[in-house]
């Protein structure tokens, strides 16, 4: 850090150049970026993906992320199904949809397919009574549209209502129609209603509110133009992660929501970087340094734990690029290098600015506290005088958290989570009012190879249960060139209900060596053991390379160890808060509107953990980082704890609320998914910089004691730094006349070593002995 904080001092002006040029071409990046994403990625690897992609193929309806359209007819009073003319009119509004008809009604959407082909399957032409309700006054359909080749859910043409005016004018006298379906609900969330205009410049709003929201948080803290330093940065460092981000899209396929991410993530990643560095800047000022030194003894200080941060979360989010789903590995790369590029801008370009305007910007600096916080200092003390209590306290609420984390659900949420208002929830609601049930919005495709009769496979899905109805009618679209055939079997349960695995599991045995299983249910399934299986091996490996990290920073194996299990402790009171909320329904309307999903979107856990392990290790960093020095000035455990959090209390605290501003934004964005990653990521960042930081890691460190110092000679020579042994410290007033030196002194001295004495103490220095 000392050479480059004499590199980048001495060459101002090119360091200012440079960053000039990187902007400017990350201005063009953010502009071009929109033509070189792509949208929706597949989920490739498993045998369900496979299937769906050859009925996509074979069959030219369906495909890895298409549910069918699900039109539900209620009829008038005096009406049912088994009435000759109301049966002939249904018959006739069913006919109508052909690949031709919805083709014609969609036309002005975009390019029609070559061959369109439609699979639809009803009571009135399969005969299965599983499409009627009880009383014969309800039946339904389902209506797979010509394949449009997007992958996205409820992108492509929409054929909802190309369904609606095609079938309504053959309805029999008084009946109505609502068509529903999955990806139809999907799309009625995503243009928030109808409104498409709303989404064209979501991102920037949400851009510009979590930056409203930093800016609050940074004049209360500097209370001076120094505040805008940060957002600057933070600008840069966006700009040149979308710079990186649009060179990657010519090596591989990266998401459309990858922007969204870049801004809200890279703003508050940078503006805590650069928080920690100013902050440092000017204490450093008011100790008496000026100029470069000034910014040379914060760089060399607070931008070694910039550093050893950004590492940390760089590592988090990289770790989701070494996952199979390429979704993931565009999240991971864009996450690698979003720290990157506010951990360069920060240790580069800031320490310039500081340099040559910083104390001009500093104004008017209504508050000139330079020494640690009066009420973060009275915090920490009062935390470690009931050290034990605190330590219980803070585990006990990390640790309920936790227990309901354990019934966390992965898996498509229920359709009812996609509440609108709009035609397709209202025939969501016509299906359950009637008693039928909403597996059907989730069927299960079958793909019987040539030479195996359709008759076989449905003989043999009659012994499973949980099966609403089974479809097999034959005829176009439901019947390939080669001979191949489909069946699509209807559970009762949704795809998210472990009833609904149960169900696919079953088909799959009873189907096993006869035919392959498709459908989102099982490829959920497939999904979450080829991840989630391997997912222990993977947090293993993290685990084991962060703790070398921190060991190596803080020359501690406890210090290490103890950051990386509150780290996952944290992740996992994160996940439990999301379970209540969203799985359980316990807040989801009151804070979101929202009902509740049921179950937890398959990426949602991984990225959350990912955001959260790098994120969260930011305040560890700085707050361990500080202590640490704090010790090595005085020799003491309770001094270091108290001096510690008393510089960098403030500091986190302000750093989680500019993180919670920018998930807040992520918040307000109306697609139920994107509500529960919020929900995720900060919850997760308020409990860690409130319960960990300010309760468990100054109670922690204190019940150590000296063994948070303790780096054996075997660690340290393979860490490559210098050992550092467990000294037992003074106790009573030594301690107190001791650890009183430095702060007489300022922060930049160091004080004398201290004696071994005969106990360990960490308690108050000013308690008697």
């Amino acid at each position: 850090m000392g050479l480059i904080a004499n590199l980048v001092l001495r060459y101002k002006t090119l360091v200012i150049l440079v960053w000039v040029a990187i902007a400017a071409s990350g201005v063009y990046s953010s502009t071009a970026l929109a033509d070189r994403m792509t949208d929706g990625l597949p989920l490739p690897g498993s045998e369900a993906y496979e299937a769906n992609v050859a009925i996509a193929e074979w069959f030219g309806t369906g495909g890895p992320q298409t549910t069918p359209l699900v039109p539900v007819v209620r009829l008038p009073a005096d009406s049912t199904v088994d009435d000759p003319a109301t049966a002939t009119a249904l018959t006739t509004a069913f006919d109508t949809l052909t690949p031709e008809a919805l083709v014609a009604a969609v036309a002005d959407e975009g390019p029609s397919p070559e061959e369109p082909v439609v699979r639809a399957a009803s009571f009135f032409n399969t005969g299965d009574r599983g499409f009627v309700s009880a009383d014969g006054r309800t039946t339904f359909g389902i209506i797979y549209p010509p394949a449009s080749g997007v992958t996205a859910p409820g992108a492509g043409p929409d054929y909802a209502q190309a369904v609606t005016s095609l079938m309504i004018p053959a309805l029999p006298a008084g009946a109505t129609l609502e068509v529903t379906g999955l990806n139809a609900l999907q799309r009625e969330q995503e243009a928030g209603g109808g409104d498409h205009a709303q989404s064209d410049n979501r991102a920037l709003q949400e851009a510009l509110f979590a930056a409203t929201g930093a800016l609050i948080v940074l004049l209360f803290v500097f209370a001076s133009l120094l505040a805008l330093v940060p957002l600057f940065v933070a600008a840069v460092s966006i700009l040149a992660t979308y710079l990186a981000v649009l060179g990657l899209t010519y090596v591989t396929d990266i998401d459309n929501n990858i922007e969204a991410i870049v801004v809200l993530i890279g703003l508050g990643v940078a503006i805590d970087y650069s928080l920690l560095l100013v902050t440092r800047w000017r204490e450093e000022i008011g100790d008496g340094h000026t100029g470069d030194e000034a910014v040379r003894r914060a760089l060399t200080t607070a931008g070694r734990a910039v550093v050893v941060s950004g590492g940390t979360v760089a590592l988090g989010l990289a770790s989701l690029a070494l996952l199979p789903v390429p979704i993931l590995r565009s999240v991971g790369y864009a996450g690698l290098l979003i720290p990157i590029a506010s951990v360069a801008v920060t240790i580069t370009l800031l320490p310039v600015i500081l340099a040559t305007i910083g104390r001009r910007v500093d104004w008017p600096r209504i508050r000139r506290r330079t020494r640690a916080s009066r009420g973060w200092t009275g915090w920490a003390r009062g935390v470690l005088r009931v050290r034990w209590a605190a330590f219980i306290a803070g585990l006990a609420i990390l640790g309920t958290l936790c227990f309901f984390a354990l019934d966390l659900r992965v898996g498509e949420p229920s359709a009812s989570a996609y509440s609108t208002g709009g035609p397709a929830e209202s025939g969501l609601k016509a299906l359950t009012d009637a008693g039928l049930p909403t597996g059907p919005l989730t069927p299960i495709d079958i793909l019987v190879p040539a030479g195996t009769s359709p008759e076989t496979v449905t003989e043999r899905l009659a012994s499973v249960p949980g099966l609403q109805a089974v479809a097999a009618p034959g005829g176009s679209g439901w019947v390939a060139g080669d001979g191949a055939t489909m069946v699509t079997a209807l559970p009762v349960h949704e795809a998210s209900s472990g009833e609904a695995r149960d169900i696919t599991e079953a088909v799959r045995e009873a189907l096993q060596g006869l035919a392959r299983v498709g459908g989102v249910g099982a490829q959920d399934l497939d999904f979450i053991d080829t991840i989630y299986g391997n997912m222990p091996l993977m947090l293993t490996v993290l685990l084991l390379v962060t703790f070398v990290l921190l060991a190596r920073s803080f020359r501690s194996l406890a210090l290490a160890l103890k950051a990386v299990v509150l780290n996952v402790v944290s992740i996992g009171a994160a996940y439990g808060v999301v379970v209540l909320i969203w799985q359980d329904g316990y807040g989801s309307r009151l804070l979101f509107d929202a009902p509740a999903t049921g179950s937890i979107d398959l990426l949602t856990p991984l990225i959350v953990f990912a955001f959260l392990y790098g994120l969260s290790m930011d305040y560890e960093v700085f707050i361990l980082s500080r202590i640490r020095e704090e010790y090595d000035k005085t020799g003491s455990t309770y001094q270091a704890v108290v001096n510690g959090l008393g510089h960098t209390g403030m500091l986190v605290t302000s750093a989680a609320l500019i993180l919670f501003f920018a998930f807040a934004g992520l918040g307000r964005i109306p697609i139920t998914l994107v509500q529960v990653l919020a929900t995720g990521l900060g919850v997760g960042i308020l409990l860690d910089a409130t319960v960990v930081r300010a309760l468990l890691v100054p109670a922690t460190v204190s019940l150590f004691g000296r063994w948070n110092w303790w780096l054996p000679a075997w660690a340290a020579k393979a860490l490559f730094v210098a050992p550092s042994p467990a000294v037992r410290e003074p106790s009573g007033r030594h301690q107190a006349q001791r650890v009183a030196e430095p702060a007489a002194t300022g922060a930049g001295a160091a004080a004398e070593p201290v004696a071994p004495a005969d106990r360990d103490v960490t308690r108050d220095p000013r308690a008697a002995p």
